[in-house]
């Protein structure tokens, strides 16, 4: 049986980082929460990381992310910027990360990507298991419904989130276009603005709302002659991503090298859309 794993938390003060604390201190049986860290200046630095939940961990958050120095994986909800200099720490030290963070350019993609020939990393816009399914359901819609309908993609997200769209929307993107038969990202259409024309075959169109305390809702629709069909997934607690990325924690743990997804981590990767 394997014994406990040993985790690290970036941006352990963040709305995320306190979240994926909160489920490490619930399930103490498979995993220890080893070190939490956060950019200089946080509020919660030299405190006890799970302060804020009203709870004791033990462990204090540090400026340094050489705290992570004796765990074997890093959960890191936080800005590609921040991403990129983790992924050092996790060369030095050989933790496997677990990334959660959207926004990265293509150049920081290709880094991830080469740090992932020699550890194992899990990339995903959005760890929550029903997301995942949804990615699933709108590919085997998309596949059907290719010709005849139109494909548009609306996320909203909570005031303070600073990419747009939002991973999540570009990856159920990409997914749709992939089933679809479409080019991505040269047939997805940003914004519409003024006198645009009709709309072409294939586009797929996306819409951003920001606004209050939304934590993430994401919408596929798919409008043809007379009727259309919407898929919709709404997030009430950032539970389900904490959930999800302890799953991921496990999975990658046990993994020496390569890039995973959560289809991967869920088991999801052989179920194709028809």
């Amino acid at each position: 049986m394997r014994q406990v794993i040993r985790v690290a938390v970036a941006g352990a003060s963040g709305r995320m980082g306190q979240a994926v604390i909160a489920e490490l201190l619930g399930a103490p049986k498979q995993f220890q929460l080893y070190a939490a860290f956060d950019q200089p200046g946080s509020p919660l630095i030299g405190r006890d990381a799970a302060e804020r939940l009203g709870m004791s961990s033990g462990v204090r958050v540090t400026e340094s992310s050489e705290a992570c120095k004796g765990a074997e994986v890093l959960i890191d909800f936080t800005r590609p910027e921040a991403t990129m200099a983790h992924l050092q720490v996790c060369t030095h030290h050989g933790l496997r990360p677990v990334i959660g963070t959207t926004g990265f350019s293509d150049d920081q993609l290709e880094v991830i990507q080469a740090f992932s020939h020699h550890q194992a990393v899990v990339l995903a816009p959005n760890m929550s298991v029903g997301v995942n399914i949804f990615f699933r359901l709108a590919e085997l819609a998309a596949g059907f419904l290719h010709q005849g309908y139109d494909m548009e993609v609306i996320e909203a997200h909570h005031r303070a989130k600073v990419d747009a769209p939002s991973g999540t929307a570009l990856k159920v993107g990409e997914r749709i276009a992939k089933a679809a038969g479409r080019q991505w990202p040269q047939h997805a259409v940003w914004q519409r603005h003024g006198y645009t024309g009709a709309r072409t075959d294939d586009e797929i169109g996306f819409s951003v709302i920001r606004g209050g305390d939304i934590i993430g809702d994401h919408t596929v629709m798919f409008a043809g002659q007379g009727e259309r069909i919407e898929l919709t997934h709404r997030s009430s607690s950032r539970t389900t991503y904490a959930t999800g990325a302890l799953r991921a924690a496990a999975f990658v743990a046990d993994q020496p090298s390569g890039l995973f997804d959560m289809p991967d981590v869920l088991g999801l990767s052989a179920l194709k859309a028809k």
